[in-house]
């Protein structure tokens, strides 16, 4: 794997793993989907940086040693759960932002060079902390479809939010049986509709749909935030296109395989047709993803990485990495202005413009609710009835003691916690594995 590296390749996926560590450290964008409605509490002093760091290491540590290492080792591709989400933790870890880049630069080289011995590390121990942390996050993405359908009963009463529900749970047993891989997006997309609706109905039937001009614009204000840093978006996006179309990178499960099969294709036309056929997936994969990223966009003012993952698309078909390198920066600016229009639409209805603070306490009650639900079960994957009592015992002596952590950081924390104590008891001959 990687036996043909050279320095350009080398160079580019450092300054790429720099560029998203810098993106994390400035709150300007993450790769976690859980991670992005938690930035703004500690950009705007509500939390501080280790329970900030202890949220995005227990949401993303087990998805890179299982998820993104497994996926780099079977194809010979890097990923973004490899990458990303490491440079995520970085970010956020980094207390500046040379260090930030200095740090990420230093993961792009060892994900290109000692993968493997990363690996024996994060899994050598002898209670499996890296494995059950790994299900810390399972509830989190399913549990996330769930804040339109809070949002829904906090501002508009219970029957509306009966009706969202049933509406969400049929639309997602629909798709089961169609596409089981959009069955969270659907989920999501089926609540902020009817969330939008709603609100929508409700000006229009008080003839209200004006907005005073010495009103605060919440949405103008979060995505002005993140086109204040669309130089280092573009960027990101440059280079992930770039690294998509040099051969070294696959953008998700739905292309990546498709693409190490191209490469071993036997002649060129039938690799370009595997190609073609990864980019049409990629394309198709982020028109589902477009409401969960654009909507936690434009309520929280930090975006993806990858942007809605169009970068990935560009990077595939582009026929020379420079158009890719360029396409993949324009593709980013394209977007958030599209987002900008977009929150300015919405932003016409007083409704929806109330729903903003809804739909980020929202986002805060279910990502709770989700970790603390992923935490306990990652503790009894890791040691059964011992590990459920440690972990519990440790969120709530917390709560006993004034919440001297808060809720959303809790959960891993205590995950976290639990898993360095099950191996110190394995240690001295007090914890034997199940």
């Amino acid at each position: 794997m990687f036996e043909n590296l050279t320095v350009m390749v080398v160079l580019i996926t450092i300054a790429l793993c720099a560029t998203t560590a810098l993106l994390s450290h400035m709150g300007a964008a993450v790769f976690h989907d859980g991670i992005r409605p938690v930035i703004p509490e500690f950009i705007e002093s509500r939390m501080k940086r280790p329970e900030l760091l202890s949220i995005a290491f227990g949401l993303s540590v087990g998805f890179i040693a299982s998820v993104g290492i497994a996926h780099t080792m079977a194809t010979g591709l890097l990923n973004p759960w490899l990458l990303f989400l490491t440079t995520d933790i970085l970010g956020i870890m980094a207390p500046k932002k040379w260090m930030a880049l200095l740090l990420g630069g230093l993961w792009g080289l060892l994900s290109l060079t000692a993968l493997a011995g990363i690996n024996t590390v994060l899994t050598g121990l002898p209670v499996d902390l890296i494995g059950g942390i790994a299900t810390l996050g399972d509830p989190v993405v399913t549990g996330f479809a769930l804040f339109p359908i809070v949002a829904v009963f906090k501002q508009f009463g219970k029957k509306s939010g009966f009706i969202t529900v049933i509406s969400a749970v049929i639309i997602r047993q629909i798709t089961t049986l169609i596409n089981p891989a959009m069955i969270d997006a659907m989920t999501m997309l089926t609540g902020i509709v009817i969330l939008v609706g709603c609100a929508i109905y409700k000006d229009f039937k008080a003839k209200s749909t004006s907005v005073e001009n010495n009103e605060v614009d919440v949405f103008s204000e979060r995505i002005g935030r993140i086109k204040k840093n669309l130089p280092f978006l573009m960027l990101a996006g440059a280079l992930i296109a770039l690294v998509s179309n040099i051969g070294i990178f696959g953008g998700s499960e739905v292309s990546i395989y498709t693409l190490a099969e191209a490469q071993r294709a036997y002649s060129d036309q039938a690799a370009q047709q595997l190609v073609n056929q990864a980019a049409l997936a990629e394309f198709m994969r982020g028109l589902g993803f477009i409401p969960l990223i654009a909507t936690t966009a434009i309520t929280t003012g930090v975006y993806g990485v990858a942007g809605l993952t169009f970068v990935y698309v560009v990077g595939y078909l582009a026929p020379h990495p420079i158009i890719a390198l360029i396409g993949g920066a324009i593709i980013i600016f394209i977007e958030v202005n599209v987002l900008g229009f977009f929150g300015k639409g919405l932003s016409k209805f007083q409704s929806i413009r109330d729903a903003s603070e809804n739909i980020r306490s929202s986002m805060t009650t279910v990502m709770e609710f989700a970790l603390l639900i992923g935490a306990i079960n990652a503790c009894i994957v890791m040691g059964g009835n011992t590990g459920f009592f440690i972990g519990a015992a440790i969120y709530l002596i917390n709560e006993l003691t004034g919440r001297k952590v808060m809720r959303m950081a809790i959960g891993p924390v205590a995950a976290i916690a639990t898993g360095i104590i099950l191996n110190i008891l394995y240690v001295l001959g007090l914890f034997s594995l199940m």
